[in-house]
């Protein structure tokens, strides 16, 4: 099915988020960070967000960041309490989490993306929703479309890292 109303195209950067109708398209490109869709299927309204951290260290937590992940989800919320529908009718998908440096040696400390992953899904279990659809850790960057008209997600997972290169 295609959208035939005048259409909305939303880029994230990190940090971003968005709520839309739909006739609402919303994309964004990750590495270590980490979306998280809602989609309500029968009011087919939806949103996205683009955190880059799973939480904030300084002490002001007082206003919202979408940096963070509880920031980036505590916006969202504002935006669906508006609605008025109870957030286990929403459908959330998560992506992202990529190990950027896979070459990196261990260390003890996880990577930010396996961090990120972990924040993503405290949050959703804590605030009732349900994850249908997930593409989560691994290493490389991935391009997400999120159709807000149909609940569709697009996904690509490039594996693209430059090769060492070789000294003879």
């Amino acid at each position: 099915m295609t959208n035939s109303l005048p259409l909305t195209d939303m880029f994230l950067h990190p940090g971003d988020y968005y709520f839309g109708n739909r006739d609402t398209r919303i994309r964004t490109v990750l590495g270590s960070c980490v979306s998280i869709t809602f989609w309500h299927p029968q009011l087919l309204v939806g949103g996205m967000c683009h955190y880059m951290l799973p939480e904030r260290r300084d002490t002001n937590r007082t206003i919202l960041d979408g940096r963070y992940a509880d920031g980036a989800i505590a916006l969202l919320l504002e935006k669906m309490d508006v609605i008025g529908a109870p957030y286990k009718e929403y459908q959330v998908k998560l992506f992202g989490g990529g190990n950027m440096f896979p070459e990196a040696p261990e260390n003890k400390i996880l990577d930010i993306g396996t961090q990120n992953v972990q924040a993503a899904r405290q949050l959703i279990k804590q605030h009732g929703f349900k994850c249908v659809s997930s593409h989560l850790g691994g290493s490389g960057s991935r391009t997400v479309i999120f159709e807000v008209w149909s609940g569709d997600v697009w996904m690509k997972h490039c594996h693209c890292f430059p090769q060492p290169s070789i000294k003879k």
